[in-house]
């Protein structure tokens, strides 16, 4: 032993010590960057928030304040008078909730039961990726698309006419993509425990679905059904082509009556109109309703939805 190095043993563990102090530095290093990139990233996030939130009450404002004087009980209980610079838009309140609720009457069971398919039947393969991507391009077509399809499909070939029917449709086709998508999401959001401790309980494979699945998943599903009546509700191209007119002094009787909505006749009152200038606050006021109608017509799905939800709790 006397005759052994210390001064080497020394050297390596001043070598240890530096390389500890080399990683700890270079730990300490690369938390601080993910940090930084972190507070980056979630900063661009607040601030798209924060712009998306000023956009909206700019917009809800500059509605209020320009529609706000056209809004009376006669504007929301009269029809068109005196070439439409007059009166009110009843029959556009009327025509537009019908076309909503017609559209997600005809695209809610439709989407939900596509969806189920695509989740818990579908096998894995070429088949199932053509379809999914089939619905994700329609999701991206155009609305204008639909609406010429609706003129040759239901209007011309089917000859429902134009009509409350042929938009209800349209629309109904056109929000398919977004309900099957949001289903098919809620669906996958059900943990597979749910499904295996019913199929070990002695239940089929529907009595599984019906029972278990959907209900843990009508929350989601019911997203997409809110989203569809905010698209259904807007949406003035497709009902263009199939179902609104110009002028209608009466409601509609019947399915196969052409009717009057919101957005066409903004549409109307804004580019057609006999004196578009004179009507300025009828538009704006117009608008306000429509904005309103599709979010009195959201927060009672919402509500729907937080009911559920706190009674599968």
């Amino acid at each position: 032993m006397d005759g052994f190095p210390l001064s080497h043993l020394k050297t390596k563990s001043d070598e240890i010590d530096q390389s500890k102090s080399e990683i700890s530095k270079s730990a300490f290093s690369s938390i601080s960057r993910r940090k930084t990139i972190q507070k980056i990233v979630f900063g661009i996030f607040r601030t798209a928030a924060w712009i998306n939130g000023i956009a909206l009450v700019i917009i809800l404002y500059f509605m209020i304040f320009n529609g706000w004087s056209a809004i009376s009980w006669t504007f929301l209980t009269q029809p068109p008078m005196d070439s439409m610079t007059k009166g009110g838009i009843l029959p556009c309140i009327v025509g537009t909730i019908g076309l909503s609720l017609g559209a997600i009457l005809f695209a809610f069971p439709i989407g939900v039961a596509s969806a189920i398919y695509l989740n818990e039947y579908a096998r894995p393969g070429r088949f199932l990726r053509i379809i999914r991507l089939g619905i994700n391009n329609l999701a991206g077509v155009p609305s204008v698309v639909f609406g010429l399809f609706g003129l040759a499909f239901f209007v011309i070939y089917l000859e429902f006419g134009v009509s409350l029917l042929s938009g209800a449709l349209t629309l109904g086709a056109m929000t398919l993509p977004v309900i099957i998508g949001s289903a098919e999401e809620a669906l996958k959001a059900v943990p597979d425990t749910y499904r295996e401790a019913s199929l070990g309980l002695g239940a089929t494979k529907l009595q599984t679905i019906f029972r278990v699945v959907l209900p843990a998943a009508l929350p989601g599903i019911l997203t997409g059904g809110i989203l569809g009546i905010s698209r259904a509700a807007g949406e003035t191209a497709p009902i263009m082509f199939t179902a609104a007119v110009f002028f209608s002094p009466r409601l509609p009787s019947s399915v196969f009556d052409e009717i009057m909505a919101l957005p066409y006749h903004i549409y109307v009152l804004a580019t057609a109109g006999t004196e578009i200038e004179a009507t300025r606050p009828l538009q704006y006021g117009t608008a306000l309703v429509l904005i309103v109608l599709v979010l009195g017509l959201n927060l009672i799905a919402i509500i729907w939805r937080s009911r559920l939800r706190k009674r599968m709790q």
